[in-house]
């Protein structure tokens, strides 16, 4: 059976719950409930796995804070004898509007310390990222109350159907493949 490992960056904790930065959560807590999956909190994280089509994917909510992500990757990687080609990394993305897709094979961290602690780990930028817009909408010096505050109601209306979009996202990246799944859904 062929091994995925979905990895939503978030922060522990009720207080970081519905806060952009923990989009990563949101997704993988989306996908869990709309599929019936449970998460048990285990070594370095949340996980829960899901059959689907000869594949199983292996979703991570590390446990480490943000900043300490690539601890708990490595970790699951490495436990789960999973390539790096078949992790996909879901994270926020300021650079991009709200809502809006972008998936890459490859990249730099963007100054996202989530990422970055992951490539030092992994000693590599080559893994595949699915970014979820959060747009930047912040006055200088507001980046992180910005990025730790809660969605605003327009943002809230339109969170499910995104949410929605990426469980279609997940699903195509394990069953067609990450160059499918980027031309399928890059910029939607």
């Amino acid at each position: 059976m062929k091994k995925f490992l979905i990895v939503g960056l978030g922060n522990i904790g009720s207080e970081y719950a519905n806060t952009r930065h923990n989009i990563g959560f949101k997704i993988l807590d989306h996908f869990a409930a709309k599929e019936s999956c449970s998460f048990q909190t285990m070594k370095l994280g949340d996980v829960a796995e899901y059959s689907i089509k000869g594949r199983k994917l292996i979703f991570l909510k590390p446990n480490t804070y943000m900043n300490l992500s690539g601890k708990a990757v490595k970790y699951w990687m490495e436990k789960e004898n999973i390539e790096k080609e078949n992790i996909l990394v879901i994270t926020d993305d300021l650079n991009l509007s709200f809502g809006t897709i972008r998936i890459k094979a490859k990249g730099s961290d963007g100054g996202h310390n989530g990422l970055k602690n992951i490539q030092l780990l992994l000693n590599t930028t080559e893994y595949p990222r699915f970014r979820f817009g959060i747009s930047d909408q912040f006055k200088k010096g507001q980046q992180v109350d910005y990025v730790l505050g809660e969605w605003n109601e327009e943002e809230n209306s339109k969170l499910t159907e995104r949410l929605d979009l990426s469980i279609k996202i997940i699903l195509s990246f394990a069953l067609a493949g990450l160059n499918n799944t980027m031309n399928e859904f890059n910029g939607k």
